[in-house]
């Protein structure tokens, strides 16, 4: 992939090695027979008494990079990411951040992480009703044993980057919803953590407030450059959010990818019925759909030409504006491919530049 924010760039942050969580009995036997992949999820129940919550879980996440784990109930999400901040250890396998599995960190060290190095939001975000929401938001803070006035500055500066800087002296029923989870956010923000654990944090809220705060987060932790696990149990929230989205069943991990991927390649028909009704139009660009030149040089000035990150909607406005058959795409001034209008219908569709089709659903 040629887009310049891929993840393959960036120093990993967090690893998931061969992770399982085994509820009910989490014997070697009961592991056993989960890992053999011989029963199903009701066999395992019958036959040893527990359940795989999480089932082989390998992946890993770069610095700066939101990564959405979506899934429908009971397929594992919430339980996968509490195991990041070992709010859950795992039956087997190993979690590492920054280089160090917390599987095995001393508690001293895993409190330290906990308090400094990763900030979590859950769905209900729980504010204290008799504290104000710059006390809210210092709860953390005063655990670590920092000073009132440390306590007060990082906190305000941690609401102002929400936009609730003058909404610091109010009580949490005195603000709606979607201020209540942008405090629950500061609060997370306010240590300064390197990763941001999210927990299905806007699904409680109206849908205009939602897209209004996915918006909002999408925008800070880019500027924040904030490593984020996000999980949601919607594929528009993902999109919107992530830059690479692991889909769950089951337990397991059944397809990670970009939203671009996961739109034109599904790999089973699971992941394709997520993609049912959502548009390309804004989601699949240049770089999915072109087909690769070598050379790089310039284009001609009478040549229709596109940048490499835009998207189908601004190729399809080309393409009628200039009436070409072929737009020319460009990166850092020099051309590194073609784009055909057979390819452009084929991405609308949901159809790969190869033929394939990628889901049995067209989009809007």
């Amino acid at each position: 992939m040629m887009n310049e924010l891929s993840h393959v760039t960036r120093p990993t942050i967090v690893e998931c090695r061969d992770v399982w969580k085994i509820f009910g009995n989490p014997g070697a036997a009961a592991l056993e027979a989960a890992r053999s992949g011989q029963y199903d999820k009701e066999e395992l129940l019958k036959k040893f008494g527990c359940v795989a919550a999480v089932a082989n879980a390998s992946f890993s996440i770069g610095e700066g990079e939101t990564f959405c784990i979506i899934g429908l109930s009971g397929s594992g999400k919430s339980t996968l990411i509490r195991h990041f901040n070992r709010l859950i250890d795992p039956t087997s396998g190993e979690v590492i951040v920054r280089g160090k599995n917390i599987c095995k960190m001393p508690y001293s060290e895993l409190r330290k992480l906990r308090s400094t190095g990763i900030g979590m939001v859950f769905q209900q975000v729980a504010l204290l009703p008799y504290r104000t929401v710059l006390q809210n938001v210092m709860l953390p803070l005063e655990v670590q044993g920092l000073s009132a006035s440390d306590c007060r500055q990082k906190s305000q500066a941690a609401l102002d980057t929400v936009g609730l800087g003058s909404w610091a002296d109010r009580y949490p029923r005195e603000l709606s919803g979607g201020m209540q989870q942008r405090v629950g956010i500061a609060r997370a923000l306010a240590a300064n953590p390197e990763l941001l654990l999210m927990d299905e944090p806007f699904s409680a809220l109206d849908p205009l407030i939602r897209k209004q705060l996915q918006i909002e987060f999408r925008q800070l932790s880019t500027k924040l450059k904030k490593t984020t696990i996000f999980i949601t149990h919607d594929i528009e929230e993902a999109i919107r959010i992530g830059d690479r989205i692991a889909i769950m069943r089951e337990g397991k991990i059944v397809q990670i990818g970009t939203p671009e991927d996961i739109a034109l390649k599904p790999v089973d028909d699971y992941v394709a019925s997520f993609m049912e009704g959502i548009s390309r139009l804004k989601l699949v660009k240049a770089y999915s759909v072109m087909q690769p030149v070598a050379g790089g040089q310039q284009p001609a000035q009478s040549q229709a030409s596109v940048d490499i990150n835009s998207d189908l909607e601004e190729m399809i406005d080309l393409s009628l504006a200039k009436g070409s058959e072929n737009l020319t795409v460009i990166q850092h001034g020099n051309i590194v491919g073609t784009v055909s209008r057979e390819a452009i219908l084929k991405a609308v569709r949901g159809i790969d530049v190869r033929g394939e089709r990628s889901g049995a659903l067209a989009t809007n």
